[in-house]
Order: C-alpha cells, then sequence, then structure tokens
C-alpha cells in the first residue's frame, strides 16, 4: 500500500488526533525545553531563582509522574470515554498553564507542575490509541509514521515560539503554550468522533478500581519475566542520560557556552535569521541551539530507520545510545556554540537510532497475548529515567557545573565579604558583585571559572551514564538472551 492510497483510508477522527498531538506537542515542547532556565535563573530576569537541586526535583519527579500515571488514565479514558478525558485533559492544560506565572516558591511550583503532569497523563494514551482504533494492520505502519512526524513537528515549531515571546516576559512563555493548547478545545467539540472501543459494556459494568486494580496485576505478571525487568533496568540508563538534554543542557549552554560564535556564523551568511533569533548581546538564546536536535530528526529520521532496520533492535539500540551519549556529553562539554550544535547531530543520529527500537525491541519480545500489556510497561523505564535525572542534573550538576556555586566557591576561598543571595539580591546582582570584587568583568570571571573548577567535567558523568547502559545492554544480549 503506498502512501497517498493510504491516507485516503484514514477517518476524519485520525487526522483530527494528529493535528490535536502537534498543537499539544507544540504547548509541551515550547515551555519544557526552557523550564530548567525558568526555575534556576535570575529572579531579576522574571525566572524563579531555584538552586539546580530544586530544579532537579521538580523536573525529575514532576516528569516521572507524568510517565507512570497513564497506567490509571487509560483506565478512566477507557470507562468515561475518549472525548471526555480529552475535554478534562485541555481543561486542567489550559488552566495550568495560566496559573503556572503566578507561584513563586519551591513548594507551589512543584504542587502546579504536577498538576500540569495530570493534564499530559490524561492526553497521552488517549491520542495513541486513537491512532492505534482508525488504522489496520494494512496502514498502521504508516498512520504511526504520520503520528512520530507530527510528534517533532509540534516539538520543532513550539521553542521557536516561546523562545521569541520570553524575549519579552516569561510569563508569555506559558500564556503562548495555554493558546495554543485552547485551540484542541475546537478539535475536539466539532471534527473529534469517538472510536469505537471493544468490550466497552464490559469496561462500563466494571468498577474503575477495578479496572486499575487488573492494570497492576497485569503489570505485576509482566515484570514476572525477570529478562523483561532487567532490560527495562538497563534501559532507565539510556532514559537518564537522554533527559540531560531537557534538565541540564539549557542551563550549561546558558551559563557557559558562547553563542555569539553562531550569531556571527548566522550573521554572514543569513542576516535576517541571525536578528530573528538573537538577542540584544548578539548571542543565540539556548532553546534555538537545541531545537536543532528536532529539526535534524524531522530531516533524517526516516533515512535513519532506513539505514538501521537490516540490523536487530537490540544491535541497533547498543549502537545508537553509545552514539548518543558521546554526542550529548560533547555538547556539555565546550563553550563553542557552533561545536555543541554539531555535537547535537551526533546526539540526534544516536537517538533516532536507539529510541525507535526500544518500542521495537519490546514488542517483538512480548508474547503474543500480552503485546500490549508490555508496551504499557515502556512507560517504567521513561518514569525511573527522570527521577535519575532529576538526580544527576540537580545534585551533581549543582556541585561540578553551577555557575553560581563555583563563584560562592571562590569567593569562600578568596575571603571575599558579599551579601549572600535573597530576595533583594539576585543571582545576576551576586555574580556580577563577586566579579567587581575579583577585579573582573562577568566575562573575565565565567572564564576564569570555567578554566580552574571545569565544570564541563560534568560531560564525563552524562557519557559514562550513557555508555554504561550500552555495554550493559552488550553484555545482556551476549550472556541473557543469546544464550537462551
Amino acid at each position: 500500500m503506498n502512501i497517498i492510497s493510504a491516507c485516503k483510508k484514514y477517518p476524519i477522527t485520525f487526522w483530527v488526533a494528529n493535528v490535536m498531538e502537534l498543537f499539544e506537542r507544540w504547548a509541551w515542547y515550547g515551555f519544557y525545553i526552557i523550564f530548567a532556565l525558568y526555575l534556576t535563573n535570575s529572579t531579576d530576569e522574571g525566572a524563579l531563582g531555584f538552586s539546580q537541586t530544586q530544579k532537579g526535583m521538580i523536573m525529575g519527579v514532576g516528569t516521572a509522574f507524568l510517565y507512570l500515571l497513564p497506567i490509571l488514565t487509560g483506565a478512566i479514558s477507557d470507562r468515561i470515554g475518549y472525548r471526555k478525558t480529552l475535554f478534562l485533559a485541555y481543561t486542567l492544560y489550559t488552566m495550568v498553564f495560566l496559573l503556572i506565572p503566578l507561584f513563586k516558591s519551591y513548594n507551589s511550583v512543584f504542587t502546579i507542575y504536577l498538576l500540569l503532569a495530570v493534564g499530559a497523563a490524561l492526553f497521552k494514551p488517549i491520542i495513541s490509541a486513537t491512532v492505534a482504533k482508525t488504522t489496520d494492520e494494512k496502514n498502521s505502519s504508516i498512520g504511526f509514521g504520520i503520528f512520530y512526524m507530527m510528534v517533532n513537528i509540534g516539538a520543532f515549531i513550539g521553542p521557536f515560539v516561546t523562545g521569541y515571546v520570553r524575549k519579552y516576559s516569561w510569563d508569555y512563555v506559558f500564556y503562548s503554550s495555554a493558546a495554543v493548547i485552547a485551540v484542541n478545545f475546537i478539535l475536539v467539540t466539532f471534527f473529534y468522533k469517538e472510536p469505537i472501543q471493544k468490550h466497552a459494556a464490559d469496561q462500563k459494568n466494571n468498577s474503575i478500581i477495578h479496572q486499575i486494580t487488573i492494570v497492576f496485576r497485569n503489570i505485576g505478571k509482566a515484570l514476572s519475566d525477570w529478562k523483561f525487568t532487567i532490560f527495562l533496568l538497563i534501559i532507565s540508563g539510556f532514559w537518564t542520560m537522554y533527559f540531560q538534554f531537557y534538565m541540564s543542557l539549557p542551563v550549561f549552554i546558558d551559563q557557559w557556552a558562547n553563542t555569539s560564535i553562531v550569531y556571527s556564523f548566522l550573521d554572514s551568511y543569513w542576516p535576517w535569521l541571525a536578528s530573528q533569533l538573537g538577542t540584544a548581546e548578539k548571542t543565540i538564546p539556548a532553546e534555538y541551539i537545541m531545537n536543532v536536535d528536532a529539526g535534524f530528526i524531522i530531516l533524517f529520521q526516516i533515512i535513519i530507520s532506513y539505514a538501521v532496520m537490516r540490523y536487530k533492535p537490540l544491535s541497533a539500540m547498543i549502537a545508537g545510545i553509545f552514539i548518543a551519549s558521546v554526542g550529548l556529553g560533547l555538547s556539555l562539554s565546550t563553550q563553542n556554540g557552533l561545536f555543541i550544535i554539531v555535537a547535537l547531530l551526533i546526539f540526534s543520529i544516536g537517538e533516532m537510532s536507539s529510541s525507535p527500537k526500544i518500542t521495537e525491541y519490546i514488542g517483538r519480545i512480548a508474547p503474543p497475548d500480552k503485546t500490549a500489556l508490555y508496551m504499557g510497561c515502556s512507560y517504567i523505564p521513561l518514569a525511573l529515567g527522570n527521577i535519575f535525572a532529576g538526580i544527576v542534573s540537580g545534585n551533581i550538576y549543582q556541585i561540578l557545573s553551577d555557575k553560581i556555586t563555583l563563584t560562592q566557591k571562590e569567593v569562600f576561598a578568596r575571603g571575599i565579604d558579599l551579601q549572600g543571595i535573597g530576595e533583594n539580591f539576585t543571582k545576576n546582582d551576586y555574580f556580577r558583585d563577586a566579579a567587581a570584587k575579583m577585579n573582573m568583568n562577568t566575562e573575565q570571571l565565567t572564564q576564569f571559572l570555567w578554566d580552574k573548577y571545569e565544570p564541563s567535567s560534568f560531560w564525563l558523568v552524562v557519557t559514562g551514564i550513557g555508555i554504561a547502559a550500552s555495554t550493559i545492554l552488550f553484555f545482556y544480549d551476549i550472556f541473557i538472551i543469546k544464550k537462551n
């Protein structure tokens, strides 16, 4: 079946679901790619001024919550219906995006982010289930290909929009995401039709608690397959490395990278683009640098997928995780903005080689009557990976690479009397005063801290985690899979 004939066979609900996915990913990645900066940047910039450790807790635990909740929200949606669940998801999404700018304390931001995770968790299983129910064995491959293309298009557009509005106010980042999500109210109200659900009557005769109990019982049965459980734990290591892209890289670029090099390069070949993306200081914000990853995926995913299709899923995963680890590590090892972009190309090649193969592998190893159950368990390593990633991007980054922490360390070593960071003395105030008392400007102090404390050593931690996961997966393949 060719693409054109396949597309003609999809019902309108299939296309509506894909468009809603595009808008949802636009809204999500638009804020999430710079959420770490909002949490940790100086309060005089409109950010919250939290520590890296606090950021790691919010993003790690909160996002893990998002990946675990579909176990429950899927059961709820089967009972009350997909349309009602989508209305609830969009209501929560829109409300929370509008409310986030009002919350400033650590506990309140943590709580509101958990509520946002509930909205995302209500949405996530519904759309993929809709795509599954509106395709068949002949056109499902192309259907999910279209679905993942929409995911990446939304993830690519979002950061450009929020990066632009961030110039005016951090509040606009969240308001723009709320506006984009609100578009989905129109789509679900007028165009989305409830897909036919098998056994719907049986599901409605059972209580939600009974359905959730069955879900957990089935997960326990799946995890009793010790080889499958070991695989999930190994893949948690991959996700721990991978999520540093969102939790650590934006902060690292903002604190240490010289992105004026990227601005100058763009200005030489495309002055208009440089003027649109650049700041008044002729630098390029972190979200634009990072967004090249989504761009690379849109351009090269089909080519990479074709290149690795001849390899076994485990072999492709082992190589892909290794490549992604090196690429992300290199992006955290340099101050050169152009080199970061090249490193992110390497990272994206590894990501494209490994991430889709994880889903494929789980589908292959699952017993024929337990495929859906095993696929549902694929959220477990994502949740664990976020928790561990939060620790790495929090406590470990705080110690090794956080610019303010290293400045405080140098201030203490020199015995300099400097006011502590507080409500009326921001992180930026502290850094400027520290530089002045050391007879430097802020650029000179940044370079001094880079040379003396080597914050780039953080890349060894990130790459080490990924390579360890790749190596363990290699031995898993040899001694557990092939031996059996």
